[in-house]
């Protein structure tokens, strides 16, 4: 066993016993090992006790809820063999992890004892649910881990309720031998020692009570060494007759029967949104898991997409009459300038992450990473701006963010760090200020409708939604048919003068008196999040289906080879029709890969989602022309060589408008209206946007009380007594914003809650 040691903590170490009497451990401590357990123990590869949560979600849980544990630090170990090899001699029992649905009964997941054999055509009874349920293992990522890392622990993750937790009756308090159970939170290379009846008290804390199910008999290790009696010999068979001889089958693009296979996603858009997402994004290789919960690593085919969106942006912005610049600022803030803005530190301050450490020595004061560059950019603001004269200031960073504190995340749409772009510009007038706004919200508008193909709706926040700090705040909101959630797209804000006050920055007027004016200063946004909008939006059960205009490959061709035609035979053909795409401008990858099938290639491209698919054959190539394939909607279309990227240009420009048409026709079906609270809840549950007659945007207490009460009827609706305080998703209305294309208001229209008089159209719904 491997000792590792520090200046600091001496020992750093290895499997923990139970600590000398006279030294019991704080509630829910990590417990060091004496020496007498460490001699005693042997683990081949080095274990070291974790002494410290850290940011693991699953350790803080234990460590608040006063659970006692041990947590070990080893290699990675993604099997029950490779765990047992690292931890050798450590007390406690190991356990098998399936996660497993159906289509109808849900999904679950059984942990039982490594040792237990699990007969899978029972286990629908002893789960209670129909005796020919199809249960399938199913995508990991609906807990939030990888492949290897799925214990009772990951329950955590799963917000809203979807996993149904099944535990051995061998592994529950009084079931077995009394012994501690040892699995992993929420990652392989790390393992947590607790005693049964207290993983139940934790799956019970996180809204997870387990079902015990008695799987009975013996462990499979016994049951395979018991004799088994002798068979019978068999009866010799008669010879079989020859099988006639078969007609050749006919040539197919997409031949089934292949012994090839594909990861396919499992779970279903509209029956399991949540698990589907989880699949698509992962198996059409977007995303993968970092090891901190909530950080996500963005592979190449999701980041082509945002170099899309940040190429056509950057653009735009840079362009007359905007004429923005591009500039970068530090990662850290000071305390003090961050809780200068008191309303502005109030709004990010459950989000903010804190250095307070430089290796063994303590900062002498905590430095923040920023949620947000205000605070960070205005101090320099106000040692650059002296006159009228250096006014407009426009700059623009693209960069990451940190905020910390979240519910429920998820990729793209919540995590602890993403990718945006932030712009933050001063102005002499109000005027140029609100100009600068409604121009930014007007490119973010077009950010969605005619690069991502989803329609928003524009308009201004509530005072009670607004940017922390600021004086209004416009956005663009999408809706999520799939969830019947809206979803806040971008959002561009008028800060007003009150972070010129704060941060000293003032500019000699232009009327030459000699005085001082504050200028007027926006800051505005768009983050990553707007690939999970796209993704949730357009995609379908087969995987993703991208809008041309981002999409990292436009084009796939895909020869049709075999042994009767090898790619020799077609590779002049496939070249040429490289070259009339390329000269288009369209982005194209040809897959000529010799170790996988046509068939394969196609469902494989399809699952990521290319626009259109290019097959190309013995056949095209003698006729000089190829077959083109829509990902939207399968359509097939055979087109010559001759002048080919053209019409794939065109073509492309079609998919675009066809998945602009169907999003907005299935957000406009769930846009509605209603005057009167009776009819305001049973709207929402009905998964719909709602346009209401409003009071005034600026009454908090008013929207503050609408907010309580839809919560409250929802859940009486439901038979709940209250949500899972750990959903990011509640079942609460919230203002999305007023519209800026109001619907006409009668005289005399009254507001929907206060009964007051109404003064606009106010969007509602449930948000992510």
């Amino acid at each position: 066993m491997q000792i590792v040691k520090t200046a600091k903590f001496g020992v750093l170490d290895v499997c923990g016993l139970k600590p000398a009497a006279s030294s019991a451990p704080r509630r829910g401590a990590h417990v060091a090992p004496t020496d007498a357990a460490l001699a005693s123990l042997t683990a081949p590869g080095g274990v070291a006790v974790v002494t410290d949560a850290g940011d693991n979600a699953v350790l803080l849980k234990l460590d608040a809820l006063g659970i006692p544990h041990q947590t070990y630090k080893h290699a990675a170990v993604p099997t029950i063999e490779a765990q047992s090899a690292a931890l050798g001699s450590l007390p406690g029992r190991l356990t098998k992890n399936l996660l497993l649905k159906d289509k109808k009964a849900g999904t679950f997941l059984v942990t039982v004892a490594h040792d237990r054999a699990v007969n899978m055509k029972e286990l629908p009874g002893l789960l209670g649910i129909a005796k020919n349920a199809n249960l399938r293992l199913t995508d990991p990522a609906v807990l939030g881990v990888e492949k290897g890392s799925v214990s009772p622990y990951a329950a955590l993750n799963d917000g809203g309720g979807v996993v149904t937790v099944a535990l051995d009756a061998s592994l529950a308090p009084g079931g077995g031998d009394g012994s501690n159970i040892l699995t992993h939170p929420l990652r392989s290379d790390m393992t947590v020692s607790a005693s049964p009846s207290d993983l139940v008290k934790y799956l019970a804390a996180v809204g997870h009570a387990p079902k015990i199910v008695d799987f009975g008999g013996a462990p499979a290790a016994a049951a395979a060494a018991a004799p088994k009696a002798p068979k019978p010999p068999k009866a010799p068979k008669a010879p079989k007759a020859p099988k006639p001889p078969q007609a050749p089958q006919a040539g197919g693009r997409n031949k089934k029967g292949s012994k090839e296979t594909l990861d396919r996603i499992v779970a279903s858009k509209s029956d399991d949104f949540a698990t589907w997402y989880g699949e698509v994004i992962t198996k059409s290789e977007m995303i993968e898991y970092g090891k901190i919960s909530g950080c996500y690593i963005l592979r190449p085919w999701s980041f082509g997409i945002w170099e899309q969106i940040q190429k056509a942006f950057d653009g735009w912005i840079k362009d007359e009459p905007l004429e923005v610049e591009n500039c970068y600022f530090p990662l850290f803030v000071t305390k003090g300038a961050l809780e200068a803005e008191e309303d502005h530190v109030d709004g990010f301050a459950p989000e903010v992450a804190w250095v307070t450490r430089s290796g063994d020595s303590e900062l002498a004061e905590p430095i923040a990473i920023r949620p947000t560059s205000e605070t960070i950019m205005y101090p320099e603001f106000a040692k650059w701006l002296r006159s009228h004269r250096d006014l407009p200031l426009k700059l623009n960073q693209w960069c990451s963010v940190v905020r910390w504190e979240f519910k429920y995340p998820t990729p793209f749409l919540r995590s602890r760090e993403f990718l945006w772009q932030e712009g933050h510009t001063a102005h002499y007038e109000l005027a140029e200020a609100d100009a600068m706004v409604y121009a930014i919200l007007g490119l973010y508008k077009k950010v969605y409708e005619d690069l991502l193909a989803v329609p928003v709706i524009p308009g201004t926040k509530t005072e009670k939604e607004k940017f922390a700090g600021g004086l209004r705040t416009t956005t663009v909101e999408a809706y999520i048919d799939g969830s019947g959630r809206a979803i806040q797209g971008a959002t561009s804000h008028n800060l007003g003068q009150n972070f010129g006050k704060i941060y000293g920055i003032e500019v000699e007027s232009a009327d030459g008196s000699g005085g001082k004016r504050v200028p007027w200063q926006t800051s505005w946004g768009l983050t990553t999040r707007s690939i999970g909008v796209m993704v949730m939006v357009h995609s379908d059960d087969q995987g993703l289906v991208l809008p041309p205009r981002v999409a990292p490959v436009q084009v796939v061709v895909i020869p049709i080879i075999s042994k009767a035609c090898p790619l020799a035979e077609l590779q002049g053909f496939v070249d040429s029709v490289k070259a009339e795409l390329k000269a288009a401008g369209l982005r194209v990858r040809v897959d000529d890969r010799g170790n996988q099938s046509p068939g394969w290639k196609y469902n494989h491209w399809e699952q990521k989602g290319v626009p259109l698919r290019v097959e190309v054959g013995p056949r095209d190539a003698a006729a000089q022309s190829v077959m083109a394939v829509r990902r939207v909607d399968g359509g097939k279309k055979a087109l010559p060589l001759a002048g080919l990227g053209a019409a794939l240009a065109a073509e492309l420009d079609d998919v675009h408008a066809a998945m602009f048409a169907k999003a907005k026709a299935a957000r406009d079906a769930k846009l509605v209206r209603v005057t009167d609270w009776a009819d305001f809840v049973p709207k929402l549950n009905e998964n719909n946007l709602i346009l209401t007659p409003w009071c005034d945007p600026a009454d908090q207490d008013a929207e503050e009380a609408v907010k309580d009460k839809s919560r409250t009827e929802a859940l009486e609706a439901l038979g709940l007594d209250d949500e899972d305080a750990r959903t990011a998703t509640s079942l609460a209305a919230k203002t999305l914003c007023v519209p800026h294309d109001q619907p006409p208001l009668p005289a005399g229209t009254k507001c929907f809650f206060t009964g007051k008089p109404a003064t606009c159209w106010c969007l509602w719904g449930r948000s992510y």
